[in-house]
């Protein structure tokens, strides 16, 4: 579609950005804003750099000129932006400076406003409040397609529902055509309207299409519609936008950042090796040894304790018993392989392939009923 490639060149003209899957997913994201009556899941523009003159905030201008019903705020209230999402025909939230919003001590005042862009990712998710006037419960809808810029990482759980473009500083030999919003303002705002002209007429047919996607789960919902678009508009749009899909959900998974439980999870499949059971003591050790976790200084530099690997465990349904190792160790405290798979396979990303140890101090005690036995198994007292 050639509306689509005009877009794609307005995108170039103006900025340098980091792939070309990169601009064919801003370029979808755009569009697909245009027909967010047709989707169930209105995906968020996570637009981030690790400094300044990046060329945020010069593409946040651009899909202010392009986008559907475009409102920018910097430090609207949540209760105002809710105002102005509306049930039938949400406009696009384009929030500028978002580090200032959700980065440090921020962050906890503005968890209403973190609410409201999870929840408005899905479609009928509204937020609930108490009319003192009317006296009755008012039903505030959220659903809105939103773009965020800012410097460092947004909240995982908004990150983990948006396309992530990750900007970076041009250097010299980079060039771009200048932006000025008053002379070059009309032709983005030609450029969406003929966006709208294409795609509100195919409101039903978006809103029936089933792409074949190339990704699954919540990943899957943030990108059907982009797919959706492309596929309309059939040409090599199609290929494009599962290539950037794929490309730029994997770049995500990389930069992910995790959550305290799931790092020590991640470790703790590192620390066991191929040892069938560590005891607990050791695989302390072994976590804090490991120079890139954070487990040495944890606990405001103290270290990770017996007590808090428990509790984080304890959300996997992961718990210390008493396991019988040869000699010196004897009965102590421990933990088996066996009782980590499932949360593996179920939370961790795929591991390479582990190198053997070639020394195993914690096999397990050999039965005594045949201790020349090959067949090696392991005895253990559950605590009471």
């Amino acid at each position: 579609m050639a509306v689509l490639d005009r877009l794609h060149a307005v995108l170039k003209k103006y900025l340098i950005l980091p792939s070309t899957e990169t601009t064919d997913a801003i370029v979808l994201w755009i569009a697909a804003t245009h027909a967010q009556q047709a989707w169930t899941h209105a995906p968020r523009l996570v637009i981030k750099a690790p400094e300044k003159r990046c060329g945020k905030s010069r593409l946040l201008d651009v899909v202010d000129g392009t986008c559907y019903r475009p409102f920018m705020t910097v430090n609207s209230s949540t209760a105002a932006i809710c105002r102005s999402i509306g049930d039938v025909d949400p406009p696009t939230i384009l929030l500028d400076e978002a580090d200032t919003v959700f980065g440090g001590k921020a962050a906890e005042a503005n968890e209403e406003l973190r609410g409201l862009l999870n929840a408005g990712h899905q479609r009928n998710r509204p937020m609930t409040r108490w009319d003192h006037q009317k006296k009755e419960l008012e039903r505030i809808p959220t659903f809105a397609m939103a773009a965020l810029a800012g410097i460092g990482s947004m909240p995982d759980t908004i990150e983990d529902r948006a396309v992530i473009v990750k900007m970076r500083r041009r250097t010299k030999s980079e060039e771009v055509e200048p932006f000025r919003s008053r002379r070059d303002g009309p032709a983005l705002r030609q450029l969406a309207e003929d966006l709208s002209s294409w795609l509100r007429p195919n409101l039903t047919e978006l809103e029936n299409a089933e792409p074949a996607m190339p990704l699954e789960d919540r990943a899957a919902d943030t990108w059907e519609p982009l797919i959706a678009v492309a596929d309309l508009a059939g040409g090599n749009w199609p290929e494009r936008a599962r290539r950037a899909a794929q490309a730029l959900n994997a770049a995500r998974e990389g930069d992910a950042e995790y959550s305290d439980r799931l790092r020590l999870l991640i470790d703790c499949r590192t620390a066991f090796a191929d040892l069938e059971a560590i005891p607990s003591t050791v695989l302390l050790e072994r976590l804090k040894g490991l120079t890139e976790s954070p487990w040495a200084e944890y606990n405001n530099g103290a270290g990770l304790t017996p007590m808090k690997l428990g509790v984080l465990l304890k959300e996997y349904e992961i718990g210390s018993e008493n396991i019988t190792f040869l000699q010196p160790t004897g009965r102590v405290k421990g933990f088996q392989r066996d009782w980590f798979t499932d949360a593996w396979q179920r939370y961790c990303p795929p591991e390479d392939v582990p190198a053997t140890e070639p020394y195993k101090p914690y096999k397990p005690y050999a039965d005594p009923q045949n201790p020349s036995s090959d067949n090696v198994r392991l005895f253990q007292t559950r605590t009471a």
